[in-house]
């Protein structure tokens, strides 16, 4: 039951992140979905996979409040509540697989090897390659706003 708690969570705070026109609620959205993945790898015993997240996801977030505060453009109405419940209703609805769909908790790959350890042993290149994006889209806000500040 609490899989399926967090899959919806998961995916409703990834609808909001996507869908929020403000900057500010768009990126606290995209917290809860790096806090809910991070939930997620802690239960399935990846603990050095959730750090890994979440850590990450906080630096993201900061760069990324940083960059659409100062980039961004203020939203001339305010948002409407109809179409936030409409976002989270079709989070909801996306997750409805989640909901049905029983996945066993202790998942394994091979006959010995468990979830955490697929994830952060068999898969660290991946993970390396994820942190190497992350890294170019921060170097990338700091070159964008560089720039806007030479030109002022």
């Amino acid at each position: 039951m609490i899989f399926e708690i967090l899959a919806i969570g998961l995916i409703v705070s990834a609808v909001l992140a996507l869908f929020l026109e403000e900057v500010v609620y768009s990126v606290a959205a995209l917290a809860g979905t790096f806090l809910f993945t991070s939930i997620i790898y802690v239960i399935n015993g990846a603990y050095f996979a959730a750090i890994f997240t979440f850590a990450v996801g906080v630096g993201t977030l900061a760069v990324l409040f940083l960059s659409g505060e100062m980039l961004g453009e203020k939203p001339t109405k305010k948002a409407s509540p109809i179409r936030t419940g409409g976002l989270i209703g079709a989070g909801v609805l996306l997750s409805l697989p989640a909901i049905f769909l029983s996945v066993s908790t202790q998942t394994t790959i091979l006959a010995d090897v468990t979830f955490g350890d697929a994830l952060w042993n068999l898969r660290g290149v991946d993970v390396l390659l994820q942190a190497l994006v992350i890294l170019t889209v921060a170097l990338g806000i700091a070159i964008v706003l560089f720039e806007r500040r030479k030109k002022k």
